[in-house]
């Protein structure tokens, strides 16, 4: 009932106010699945980069690191061929900086919006130089939603800048 005044009467509940219990309930999934994202995406853009260095396979660095900008030749097939060595590290150091900002949690909402912006590059250059078939497959559209979704986060820590 609305009164005179235009404000609610304050012995009336309202229906858009959720029960106490209920929003900490959802707040703690937020929280579980805000800190799941991170370490996901923080975590692949890392293996990722440690893959491209021999890592995960033994092999050279050097060697590992020309078949990556192999690679990145031929998903930004459409560029200029002095540009593939400049792109590949530009890749290179923004996933370790937003894997390690991911899973640190520092700037999160920034750096979260800067990888689903890299990401989405990312598969839109495969889908013009491979078909749209490759990023579907690699789940890098979904990826980058992943991304995009956490940078929306409402979840605040205490202290954080988020």
């Amino acid at each position: 009932m609305i009164k005179a005044s235009g404000l609610p009467h304050a012995t009336e509940p309202t229906a858009t106010r959720p029960t106490s219990i209920g929003t900490r309930r959802a707040v703690n999934v937020e929280r579980v699945v805000t800190i799941f994202a991170r370490l996901a995406l923080g975590a692949a853009f890392l293996s990722a980069v440690a893959s491209r260095f021999g890592l995960w396979n033994g092999n050279a660095a050097a060697e590992s690191f020309r078949e990556f900008v192999s690679y990145t030749a031929e998903v930004n097939a459409f560029l200029p061929h002095a540009l593939i060595p400049v792109v590949a590290w530009c890749a290179t150091v923004c996933e370790v900086a937003f894997g390690l900002a991911l899973i640190l949690g520092i700037r999160v909402r920034i750096v979260a919006a800067c990888s689903g912006v890299l990401l989405l590059g990312f598969g839109i250059a495969m889908a013009i130089s491979q078909g749209v078939k490759e990023p579907l497959d690699y789940s890098v559209f979904s990826a980058a939603a992943a991304a995009f979704l956490l940078s929306q986060s409402q979840l605040r820590r205490e202290g954080s800048k988020r």
